[in-house]
């Protein structure tokens, strides 16, 4: 609820006179992305945003990303060949710094390819970031699709990020982000700064944070910021994400894990009920299950259109899967073979005790 209460976009679009308007790069790093890489630009291209570029970068795709790019030329879109990796640096990472390197707007909004804008939606961030006086923004977004595994089986990496919000950790999404060029590149030394984080985005919306400089937004139907990104994707994200988020530190591992069981016990106080009987307990796990469900639901029903009760009722699945994922998360870090896109992500991480 607090969430709900302090992450509401405004309503309405001041774009005001063409003049006053700023521009925007929007920027989209690419690697082995045909699958999706088509519809993320046509809907970039439909926008109504008047002072735009768009700029992506092919990340040395092994596919066909590289020549789908290169067709949407005549309407705008430039591209970009990737540099070579160099050492110390996350694939993504420089991508990003690729971007930066090339664009020229006021503004920087970096999408992912599975993420899907509509017409308005740069109008949109674009008011919203100077209506709040900031200097950067990101949105959570939302699942138009439904009734597919990928929608009904999400991970809940968002839902942690708005259930965990913290001025130390604030809730971010990487899926749609909008920075101001010059702060970015001025005050805070660009990405590279940021070259072997997991979460660039996070750091950057963490010393924003402390400026009061950051906002972030729950998206709308309105603000039309959404994504469709396949179940599979989704887990090596999670994974990726997960052990690096509780900072590698044995507690919090620890927790996390007893947090999980814990989040699953009332299912298995029912189940126990099967055998030993009706009792107090079940009763209490009947009503602590439910009130796990509608949490879940109200989160569901604001950021997806439809299918959300489904994916309420499957809860206790969810939570299963997110146990797996994380213990798979923690096994592929301390074996050192967490990748991205094929390349490799972690150098020297390994539990610590402080």
């Amino acid at each position: 609820m607090f969430a709900f209460r302090h992450f509401e976009p405004k309503q309405g679009v001041k774009e005001g006179t063409l003049e006053d308007l700023p521009t925007v790069s929007v920027c989209v790093p690419a690697r082995n992305e045909t699958h999706a890489m088509a519809q993320c630009l046509e809907a970039v291209i439909a926008s109504t945003y008047q002072k735009l570029e768009i700029i992506v970068l092919d990340d040395s795709s092994v596919d066909n990303t590289s020549f789908l790019i290169k067709s949407f030329a005549h309407a705008g879109v430039r591209f970009v060949e990737g540099s070579p990796l160099e050492s110390g640096w996350f694939g993504k990472n420089n991508a990003l710094q690729g971007l930066l390197d090339e664009a020229s707007g006021d503004f920087i909004l970096y999408m992912d390819v599975d993420t899907k804008i509509k017409p308005d939606t740069i109008s949109q961030l674009v008011s919203c970031i100077k209506d709040e006086q900031a200097a950067m923004i990101s949105v959570l977004p939302r699942r138009e699709d439904g009734w597919r595994a990928s929608v009904i089986m999400s991970t809940l990496r968002y839902f942690w990020t708005l259930i965990l919000h913290r001025s130390s950790r604030p809730a971010v999404a990487s899926s749609a982000w909008m920075v101001d060029r010059h702060v970015l590149i001025d005050q805070l030394g660009g990405i590279k700064a940021y070259k072997n984080d997991i979460q660039p985005e996070l750091k950057i919306a963490t010393e924003l944070t402390k400026k009061n400089s950051y906002r972030f937004f729950i998206g709308s139907e309105s603000l039309g910021v959404g994504y469709e990104k396949r179940w599979c994707s989704q887990v090596d994200t999670s994974v990726r994400l997960m052990f690096a988020s509780l900072d590698r530190n044995f507690f919090k591992v620890l927790l996390a894990i007893l947090v999980l069981l814990l989040l699953n016990m009332p299912l298995l106080g029912l189940i126990a009920g099967f055998f030993v009987g009706w009792t107090i307990i079940q009763t209490m796990a009947l009503w602590q299950l439910c009130i796990f469900i509608a949490i879940y639901g109200l989160y569901l029903n604001r950021v997806w259109s439809k299918g959300w009760w489904l994916g309420a009722l499957l809860w206790p699945v969810i939570i299963a899967q997110e146990l797996i994922v994380l213990m798979t998360s923690i096994d592929r870090y301390l074996r050192r073979v967490v990748a991205w896109k094929g390349r490799p992500v972690t150098t020297s991480y390994s539990l610590r005790v402080k």
